[in-house]
């Protein structure tokens, strides 16, 4: 099956009363313009988006396709991750520009105080370094929490 375009969300009704089969994109390839996959049902899927995903990107629960009664639905899965906690407001802009100097990605966390990267330990020794707290912990990224998602895509 060749999937093109994201058709919606799995919470748009027209999806309502239809099967799902997962297809796994991880969290470093949602910004990929093409794929080769298998479904969790063991549908082979070729994925060839346009420009618009590099920087939109592919979302937890997006469709990219209708196989009979059944949609085919985006899974991000969980990952190992650093959850940083901050204890001030003096805090946020150092650990953002830290962050954004290693090109890592920078999720925003549950609060205004909590910052989610991949895991990398340079960057878990200079937080703790800096005095933030620094957690090991299997997380969900959420594209729509980014506040940067180069995903390798810086040039110099």
């Amino acid at each position: 099956m060749l999937c093109e375009q994201v058709l919606g969300t799995l919470s748009d009704d027209k999806f309502k009363n239809l099967k799902i089969d997962y297809v796994d994109i991880e969290w470093h390839e949602a910004f990929k313009k093409l794929h080769k996959k298998k479904t969790h049902e063991g549908r082979e899927l070729g994925i060839s988006l346009g420009n618009e995903v590099l920087t939109r990107g592919l979302n937890q629960d997006d469709v990219l396709g209708i196989d009979g009664d059944t949609v085919i639905a985006i899974n991000i899965p969980p990952c190992e991750a650093l959850v940083m906690t901050v204890d001030d407001d003096s805090m946020i802009a150092k650990v953002c520009y830290e962050i954004g100097n290693k090109h890592a990605t920078l999720f925003r966390g549950e609060s205004n105080y909590q910052f989610i990267t991949p895991l990398d330990l340079p960057i878990k020794a200079l937080m703790e370094k800096l005095g933030v707290k620094v957690e090991r912990k299997i997380v969900k990224f959420d594209f729509k929490k980014s506040i940067s998602s180069s995903i390798n895509a810086h040039t110099h």
